[in-house]
């Protein structure tokens, strides 16, 4: 059960490190390696070095404070985009030193550059090679952006901490926040996205935070909680869960108002750390719990949950429910591992259909792609982003074959996972992420010392041929 971020400090523009060339004559070519934390180890001297042909695009932005929570809003621009740049509208809390300091964070960020690379490169010759490597590098550091730039954003405060964040996928301009003071709020953002995409791209900045009242404050949970999902089915209906195992259904009246039954689910013996809907019964959600159990509920049969299994030997901080294949639902533990199970296999006994222990730390997030049902992405407390392909199998001649193409040696470790798609690394104390549901291959992550916005250049799957 990790998720608070100890001690935040105010967040700091980093300088650059060196440029290009400094050093360079002193220092020998070595050929390129992938960096396993928890199993290699950086000699005295050692740096690592971001490999930027490995991104489509690579960003990187902060809103000031860390954030343990955010949300992806779906908007009007598009519902496949594939050509940059792009724009993005997020909601994000603060984790602040002081509880007064706290703001919802309404976010847009523009102009997110980027270019298509070939899966192979192509190479002709050695000079030829280098001329392109050094150009790469220059482009993609001219990419990377620092919050700072002037991205449009506007401030909401919000009292305490905002533990987790969700936008209503029907209306995401109504949100709910779980507040490390026990509440829950609904907010009504639907005026500052309107200023937000009126406004120039560059020339907002930051705005003095508003005391706007929120359409629902909600105390009836007995302790704060993380646990927080919106229904994709029925637009409004909302699931809440506490730190005491107590889960509570919000029900829409109207618009602007919820009835939350004060009789709550309870089937957990200890802290509900996370809920999911499913994505095709409009009754039936699931739940995760530091007792290392899942329960699947129907809120039409009582307050007991219709089955419960023991999922992981530690505590369960995270669970996804995927949206493309309902029967798929993945868990992420705090003990490194995560897990799919096929729900089809519940009453055989073992619904486990894959079981990875490559994180060494926690699990801090997990989600299913929106575009691809074998693919999904993971973060941990080791301070790695991976995704993740189910379909994949070892295929020696295949890998012989990219060797040969690429003339080159691939120094991958032979002992990684074949679903091991990509591994994106460089944040400290990753806390969540989230795919975003119009733009093929663009993941977000949150961590203690900021943002980023990736698209690894390998996700290409879901992307049409580039003819140009």
């Amino acid at each position: 059960m990790v998720r608070s971020i100890k001690n935040p400090k105010k967040a700091k523009r980093k300088a650059k490190g060196s440029k290009k060339g400094e050093g360079s004559s002193s220092v020998p070519s070595l050929p390129t390696k992938v960096w396993q934390p928890g199993v290699d180890k950086l000699e005295e001297g050692e740096e690592l070095q971001c490999d930027p042909s490995a991104y489509n695009s690579l960003h990187a932005f902060h809103i000031g404070w860390p954030c343990l929570s955010f949300d992806v809003l779906h908007d009007s621009l598009g519902l496949v985009r594939t050509e940059f740049p792009h724009t993005v509208y997020c909601v994000a809390g603060t984790q602040a030193e002081k509880a007064s300091w706290n703001t919802i964070e309404i976010l847009k960020i523009s102009n997110i550059s980027g270019k298509r690379r070939e899966l192979v490169p192509s190479k002709s010759t050695a000079n030829d090679t280098d001329a392109e490597s050094d150009s790469s590098d220059s482009d993609e550091e001219d990419e990377v952006q620092d919050g700072e730039s002037g991205a449009p954003v506007r401030k909401v405060v919000h009292e305490g901490c905002v533990n987790r964040i969700r936008a209503m996928p029907q209306n995401p301009h109504i949100c709910a926040s779980w507040a490390d003071t026990g509440h829950v709020q609904l907010w009504d953002f639907s005026s500052h996205l309107n200023a937000l995409a009126e406004s120039p791209t560059h020339t907002l900045g930051a705005s003095v935070p508003s005391n706007q009242t929120p359409l629902v404050k909600y105390g009836g949970h007995r302790d704060e909680g993380y646990a927080i999902d919106w229904s994709p089915l029925v637009s409004g209906r909302l699931v809440t869960g506490d730190c005491k195992n107590c889960i509570h259904l919000w029900e829409p009246i109207s618009g602007t108002t919820w009835n939350v039954d004060a009789n709550p689910f309870v089937g957990h013996t200890a802290s509900v750390e996370d809920l999911q809907w499913s994505p095709t019964e409009p009754h039936v959600f699931a739940s995760c719990s530091v007792d290392g159990n899942i329960a699947i509920w129907d809120t039409r049969l009582g307050k007991s949950p219709a089955a419960s299994i023991k999922a992981h030997k530690a505590d369960v901080n995270v669970i996804s429910w995927n949206r493309l294949a309902s029967c798929m639902l993945s868990s992420g533990s705090d003990d490194g591992t995560f897990s799919i199970r096929d729900l089809r296999l519940l009453k055989d006994g073992d619904s486990v259909v894959a079981h990875f222990e490559y994180h060494k730390h926690p699990i801090t997030s997990i989600e299913w792609s929106p575009h691809e049902a074998s693919t999904l992405a993971v973060s941990s407390s080791d301070n790695q982003l991976t995704i993740w392909d189910l379909s994949l199998e070892r295929d020696e001649e295949e890998e012989a074959e990219f060797k040969a193409k690429t003339r080159e040696q691939v120094n991958a470790p032979v002992d990684l996972p074949p679903q091991l798609l990509f591994v994106h690394q460089g944040q400290k104390d990753l806390k969540e992420l989230h795919w975003h549901s119009q733009i093929p291959g663009m993941v977000i992550s949150t961590a203690a010392d900021g943002f980023n916005i990736l698209m690894p250049s390998n996700i290409e799957n879901a992307l049409p041929a580039n003819d140009t």
